[in-house]
């Protein structure tokens, strides 16, 4: 049978996101192989006769084109509920936040999120007015549920890279965050007030005052994101930071902040003019 991304982290790989592989987690690294063709012993911790059977099986389903893009959405959509599974949905307003909604035998948990609500049951996760959520909005916040700790923000800001193990995403944060959001906003501040205030930002350049516009979203009650912005100028190209409170990694694992990022890019650029 074929290895998936969570078959092979979860049977194969040792699970200890040691970075010896090069990547910050074990899932990292079980996407690489099941989707680029990485090879399977740049873990050194595989016993040699497992991974050349597993190569075997990897080498077969690479020539058939099994594993695309799109299936490891899928795939890290099932590990992220496999985790969350053994959460009780009473227990989560304690731990992340939010109400519990409905009857005991259909509770739900009614979650903020941006400037709409989310609820959560055992039937799975869905805007309050019913649109749905894609798979990546669907696997952070399943990972917040399985993660999220009872600690409350503080207040102090980090860059992404100061956050431990990003080193191997911080050019994805460049590259399909930062990057994007100054290039679609260079020259429009009005253009990004207007798109931050539709998603629930709140004006914060009294806090920041280096920056030429900074906005505080709140897209999960214990995950807030400062967004700092400085336009262009006759010397610099616009530039865009998104900015995490230090409690991040108690609530969101590094993927899922990524995941969280790219999707404040698409709520920001919907229905703004190229």
């Amino acid at each position: 049978m074929p290895l998936s991304v969570v078959d092979l982290y979860r049977d194969v790989l040792p699970k200890t996101n040691c970075r010896d592989c090069g990547f910050a987690t074990c899932l990292a690294f079980a996407g690489m192989v099941v989707s680029e063709k990485l090879p399977l012993d740049g873990c050194p911790h595989i016993d040699p006769e497992t991974a050349a059977r597993c190569q075997k099986i990897l080498d077969a389903q690479h020539a058939a084109g099994k594993w695309t893009r799109r299936d490891m959405a899928e795939d890290a959509l099932v590990w992220a509920r496999e985790k969350a599974a053994s959460m009780a949905i009473e227990d989560l307003p304690h731990r992340i936040g939010g109400r519990l909604v409905g009857k005991e035998s259909n509770v739900e948990l009614e979650l903020p999120y941006f400037s709409g609500l989310i609820r959560i049951g055992r039937n799975g996760v869905r805007k309050a007015d019913d649109e749905p959520l894609n798979r990546w909005e669907q696997v952070f916040i399943y990972n917040h549920m399985a993660q999220g700790g009872k600690v409350n923000p503080t207040g102090r800001w980090k860059a992404f890279q100061e956050i431990p193990n990003t080193v191997s995403k911080i050019k994805s944060m460049r590259a399909h965050v930062e990057i994007p959001l100054a290039e679609r906003f260079s020259g429009k501040p009005e253009a990004l007030a207007e798109a931050a205030r539709r998603i629930g930002g709140l004006d914060k350049i009294r806090e920041h005052p280096s920056a030429d516009a900074a906005w505080r979203f709140t897209p999960l009650p214990k995950v807030p994101v400062m967004l700092l912005f400085w336009n262009q100028d006759d010397e610099f190209e616009a530039k865009i930071k998104l900015l995490f409170d230090e409690t991040v990694c108690e609530h969101l694992d590094i993927e899922s902040i990524l995941f969280l990022s790219e999707r404040l890019v698409q709520l920001l650029c919907d229905n703004q003019a190229g």
